[in-house]
């Protein structure tokens, strides 16, 4: 009884109480955004088709969702419901990653780098055994399998549970969801000026592929009809939910978001196939 009213007394009295603001993830995020928008602004003048304005706008709403996943509400709750945890996961690994992305981010973080600063860092850049390494990472079969390894061995309960009993194992497992999806988003998107490794119609069954283990996995949540995750039975109810009601709305929650997520892309890169240009391209070959 004197745990539960701990834990009680812990919970933030109101929401702009539950917003924390850890000061390295400051630091990295703000410096990442002015680094960005530096060299968004210098290349953007000789550049202006391959970096018009939606693309800034794009990575500006990334490094924004990043910050909400981990420092907002949703970061506060995840100890308390298993459906505030998830939205937490799927902001980390379908939301920020494709939109930093889509910010083709390559060249403005290069350019935004202060000249005396990358002088210094031109050796490391030009190492072959880092562009080797770059084009492992970012091979469509390694990076898919990055991501699903991650997106489904961090959800095995012995690994989940793991991460309550360490901040800095928590942190690691939103690392490894941010990086592995944003190496899986790379492959999909394909920003400037990076060029596909395998040909356009393969991204579908990428997508397809990623969305089949993701409805595996919300079915098991949404079906298995036990509690699988220990730390979520004694945890205090912040909501009328049982333990089990929210590992339901969690799976439920994973299966229509992340399906969607796969699922739109995958759409798109068919009509596009499907339009009358891309037949004819395809015919002349």
């Amino acid at each position: 009884m004197i745990e539960t009213q701990t834990a009680v007394d812990a919970l933030p009295r109101s929401f702009l109480a539950a917003w924390s603001f850890p000061l390295p993830l400051v630091i990295v995020l703000s410096i990442t955004l002015l680094v960005y928008l530096r060299g968004w602004s210098a290349a953007n003048r000789t550049r202006p088709h391959e970096l018009p304005p939606w693309r800034a706008s794009a990575f500006i709403a990334g490094i924004v969702s990043l910050w909400i996943a981990l420092a907002s509400p949703i970061d506060a709750l995840d100890d308390y419901l298993l459906a505030a945890h998830m939205i937490q996961h799927f902001i980390l690994m379908s939301i920020a990653p494709p939109l930093i992305v889509l910010g083709a981010p390559t060249v403005p973080l290069l350019r935004g780098v202060p000249r005396s600063l990358r002088f210094l860092l031109r050796p490391f850049f030009r190492a072959r055994w880092l562009r080797r390494v770059g084009r492992f990472f970012l091979h469509p079969v390694v990076a898919w399998l990055l991501m699903n390894i991650a997106y489904l061995g961090w959800h095995v309960p012995a690994a989940f549970e793991l991460t309550f009993t360490s901040g800095l194992i928590h942190q690691a497992e939103h690392a490894c969801f941010f990086l592995t999806s944003v190496g899986f988003w790379w492959v999909v998107l394909a920003p400037w000026p990076g060029r596909r490794l395998w040909p356009h119609w393969t991204v579908i069954p990428y997508l397809l592929c990623a969305d089949l283990l993701n409805t595996m996995l919300s079915a098991t949540l949404a079906f298995s009809g036990r509690v699988l995750y220990s730390p979520y039975v004694n945890a205090v109810r912040i909501s009328s939910l049982t333990p089990l009601q929210d590992q339901i709305a969690a799976g439920a929650e994973m299966w229509v978001l992340n399906s969607l997520v796969f699922l739109v892309p995958a759409v798109v890169f068919t009509v596009r196939m499907l339009s009358p240009k891309s037949l004819r391209a395809l015919s002349a070959l």
